[in-house]
């Protein structure tokens, strides 16, 4: 991938984790270096940071401040106006379900990496797709992003509404019951898609600060913006990496399965990934070890759940892997 082919963002998660870990006394420096990003890009409100690096440092500072949920209370403390332009032409638009259709459209202005799509009939869909970024290690951008759009939607309707469901596609063994007030009951986590439904009667509500006047003149700068936007590129080592992620929990994540999902060939997606020197197997191979590295710091997290998260039909299978990456058990690997 070329350089200019990158997707990035505007960088205000991982800004607001710099203060966040700031204030709490925490030195940065080593964790923006990990990130390969840097002090003075991080205080730029102008610097545009690769996405994949924003991902990297909020697992870093989530790590440091040992909070597992740092990507929804940084949500819940944004600023809702520093989102920008993509703010205000929702702000102004007339109903909920034509902000959440711009949210739709010109929310790859503010994240390049991260595909916001809607639709609306009995439900309100609105759904998540990584391009050009891997999935796999992310859940506090994506769990930030999901709390921003539920608040966008009580400040755009000036109704406390919670959504009838949210999937998400990482693992979580539990949400604290005060995210209940945010999300509502029904939150799962091993989903196949990332996604907030409310009740089909959203779209329809209208919004308290409706202003067609402004919203129009809004639209056309979103338009201009976008028309400026690049196509971005993507590798074929992060498609599969992320239609494997959900796939890996029911035992499917196999070639045939990835390539139809992929709307290709089975051969033609083992030329396109040996192209970039890697093999169907490899990439399935090293996705499971970082993704086993992660769950072991879950400390409650069973072995044996881990080993069926990962799409093993039994431990040993994952303990035979695990000793084959690191030489150890897993346990021991803990």
């Amino acid at each position: 991938m070329r350089l200019n082919d990158i997707p990035t963002a505007g960088g205000g998660i991982a800004r607001a984790a710099y203060a966040l870990a700031s204030e709490r006394g925490v030195a940065l420096g080593p964790l923006l270096r990990r990130a390969n990003l840097s002090v003075q890009q991080v205080k730029n409100p102008n610097f545009r940071m690769p996405v994949k690096d924003q991902i990297t440092f909020l697992n870093l500072v989530a790590e440091k401040l040992d909070d597992e949920f740092l990507g929804i209370r940084i949500g819940q403390k944004l600023d809702l106006r520093a989102l920008g332009l993509l703010y205000y032409v929702m702000a102004s638009s007339h109903s909920v379900g034509d902000a959440l259709r711009r949210v739709a459209r010109y929310s790859t202005i503010q994240n390049e990496g991260v595909h916001i799509g809607y639709r609306a009939g009995k439900a309100v869909i609105v759904t998540f797709d990584y391009f050009g970024v891997s999935r796999r290690l992310d859940r506090h951008q994506i769990e930030c992003f999901m709390t921003v759009l539920v608040r966008m939607c009580r400040r755009l309707s000036g109704l406390a509404s919670v959504p009838l469901r949210v999937r998400l596609m990482h693992h979580r063994s539990r949400l604290p019951s005060d995210f209940a007030q945010l999300f509502g009951i029904h939150v799962a986590f091993n989903c196949d898609a990332d996604e907030l439904a409310y009740a089909g009667s959203m779209a329809r509500v209208s919004c308290v600060n409706a202003d067609p006047y402004l919203n129009a003149m809004l639209v056309k700068y979103c338009e201009e913006a976008m028309a400026q936007r690049r196509k971005k590129a993507t590798t074929w080592q992060m498609k599969v990496e992320n239609a494997i992620v959900p796939l890996l929990p029911h035992g499917l994540a196999r070639i045939g399965k990835v390539a139809a999902e992929l709307a290709v060939s089975r051969r033609t997606l083992a030329r396109r990934l040996a192209a970039e020197g890697l093999t169907f197997r490899k990439v399935l191979d090293d996705l499971r070890f970082e993704l086993t590295k992660r769950y072991l710091r879950e400390k409650d997290l069973p072995v044996s759940e881990i080993a069926w998260l990962l799409g093993y039909r039994e431990s040993s299978a994952l303990s035979h892997a695990f000793k084959r990456w690191t030489g150890r058990a897993p346990k021991q690997g803990r």
